[in-house]
């Protein structure tokens, strides 16, 4: 969308030099004060609008600018063996020593003080509040725990908040002309999130939206699916499993007016169609982990912004020894880093691939990780799907016969720039037997390969959108119409190595070292091509020179080109 909209992608811009000409140059530091306010702002429209739909259909709400609030460090310790109304007593005593009209901490409130009561308002006041939205006891509030608001000038504070109201306007304007506002508010987060790139440490790349999108599409998370990512950064993959969820069941619910967008995909992220119930099943339906605190706290309010009250987002290292978890979860979409290798002394002792290499790692993790039947869609550099390692063939192996391997998905170089050029594929798998069962058939039998060639977008390093929509729609539509006919076909059917997509059996693979790369299977088709005699070539090569001469004429050409191929002809009778 922001590739159409350039005022938009001018207002984010500009809300970046801002940031920066204010003496906050660190991306990551940057996009995490940013997203406070963007959190801010829109936590107070949400919650208008919650009001109005509760007047409108008589819904009771209690919003979260009613009353007092009493920062934590202000309350009463309140005894343990205290009744329900000594409780009531202490903390209306609280409220009426300390207590803080929270309806000054919207931001449609303090975004109209003057500059340097605004900073302080915030600092000491709202940022507090925010962190401690949902109470002492939730997830949210334990890890924004040591957030720091850091804005240090009040001019730079009035320019940003003057700059996203500006850029909500335009959100707003850009819905009424038939967008959904909260997958504006998506693209918008996702464009801020992208100027993390250039901190690019770590292996965390983010993963484009089309490409998130396209991996949904082929999982199919459905409603009660406990979904995962144990690498999540921001969380786009829970994001996208919660879209993709949301958009079925508008579907179902005969939603009429949701049309594919411009990777061809169908989604909303409105979940007006859902009941209190479906969206508690929803709130607590999304699991992620990530090892740095910063992409905790940026995933949880990306996913709150999105209307997930209660995200399950971690801060734990999942491939470490304290990570205890097996067998808990029903869809997997992931992109883990790729950092190389890791410390030897934490892995966990459960991996059997006795390597440190982190992509390995991860995979072997997810397999674990994975509930019987439960299903993944995993981004991996292409360099594991032939490593000729012990540990590349060993994590290969284990998922072909302890899983329903699908399928391996190419992907050109270009579609992580301008991140990484290195060339990567997806793999989607089932897993079939856990870690202690003993096999008494492999699970695969087969597996579907497809050559992506094209995204949708330009290889380079700017990432422009072209016109239709690439390999991706044709990519969804081939593997369901193949699963579709591996479960109806009676025999396994014969593919066509030498096209796009095509489907090796386990055996072929198995024989090849449990080579899962495209190219080993390709089979390049060899033409007979006839040829004309070469007399007759060179004769017509002196036709178009000497254009009507008879021979007894050309025959008094002594020297030139002519006279070379007179020669040559000479030479072939």
């Amino acid at each position: 969308m922001l590739q159409h909209n350039a005022e938009l992608k001018s207002k984010i811009n500009q809300l970046w030099d801002k940031f920066w000409s204010g003496g906050i140059s660190n991306p990551l530091t940057a996009i995490e004060q940013i997203t406070y306010l963007l959190f801010m702002k829109r936590l107070d429209e949400l919650d208008l609008k919650k009001q109005l739909d509760a007047e409108w259909t008589d819904e009771s709400y209690k919003s979260k600018f009613e009353g007092k609030w009493v920062p934590p460090e202000l309350r009463s310790t309140i005894p343990d063996n205290a009744s329900e109304l000594e409780k009531i007593d202490y903390r209306a005593n609280d409220e009426k020593k300390h207590g803080i009209d929270r309806r000054d901490l919207r931001w449609s409130e303090f975004n109209k003080k003057p500059a340097e009561q605004m900073l302080q308002h915030v600092q000491t006041k709202v940022f507090p509040f925010l962190k401690d939205l949902n109470g002492t006891e939730s997830n949210f509030t334990h890890h924004m725990k040591n957030a720091v608001f850091i804005i240090p000038k009040s001019s730079l504070l009035v320019e940003a908040v003057k700059t996203i109201d500006e850029i909500f306007v335009i959100m707003e304007k850009d819905a009424k002309q038939g967008q959904n506002f909260q997958d504006i508010q998506g693209d918008v987060y996702e464009f801020l999130l992208s100027e993390i790139a250039s901190a690019g440490k770590n292996g965390q790349f983010r993963t484009p939206r089309h490409i998130i999108k396209l991996l949904a599409e082929l999982v199919q998370p459905k409603l009660g699916d406990k979904i995962c990512d144990p690498a999540c950064g921001t969380g786009g993959f829970l994001l996208g499993g919660y879209q993709y969820i949301v958009t079925q069941l508008a579907l179902e619910a005969g939603t009429k007016d949701l049309t594919p967008d411009e990777d061809g995909f169908i989604r909303t992220s409105v979940a007006s169609t859902l009941t209190l119930d479906t969206q508690a099943i929803l709130d607590t339906s999304l699991f992620g982990f990530d090892i740095d605190g910063t992409m905790v706290r940026l995933g949880l309010m990306n996913l709150m912004m999105h209307g997930i009250s209660e995200p399950q987002i971690d801060y734990k290292d999942t491939l470490s020894k304290s990570f205890k978890e097996e067998g808990q979860y029903d869809i997997i979409m992931a992109n883990p880093p790729f950092t190389g290798n890791i410390d030897k002394g934490d892995i966990n002792e459960r991996f059997q691939s006795a390597t440190t290499k982190s992509e390995l790692l991860f995979l072997e993790n997810i397999y674990h990780l994975l509930s019987k039947g439960g299903t993944a869609g995993v981004i991996i550099p292409q360099g594991v799907l032939f490593g000729s390692g012990k540990a590349f063939q060993f994590v290969r192996k284990l998922l072909l016969e302890r899983c329903d391997f699908k399928a391996v998905i190419t992907m050109p170089s270009g579609v992580f720039k301008p991140y990484t050029g290195v060339s990567t594929a997806l793999l989607i798998f089932t897993k079939v037997w856990g870690a202690k069962d003993q096999i008494t058939k492999p699970a695969t039998e087969q597996v579907w390969f497809y050559d992506m060639e094209d995204d949708g977008y330009d290889l380079d390093e700017k990432r422009k959108k072209k016109n239709g929509f690439g390999d991706l729609q044709d990519i969804v539509f081939k593997y369901h119409s193949y699963i579709e006919e591996r479960l109806t076909a009676k025999e396994l059917p014969q593919w066509d190595k030498a096209k796009k997509c095509f489907v090796v059996r386990r055996e072929e693979i198995e024989s090849k070292g449990y080579d899962l790369s495209f190219s080993s299977y390709k089979e390049v088709p060899l033409y007979e091509v006839e040829h004309e005699e070469p007399s007759i070539i060179i004769d017509r090569l002196i036709r178009s020179e000497a254009g009507s001469l008879d021979d007894s004429l050309l025959s008094r050409f002594e020297s030139g080109l002519i006279k070379e191929l007179l020669d040559l002809r000479g030479m072939i009778k």
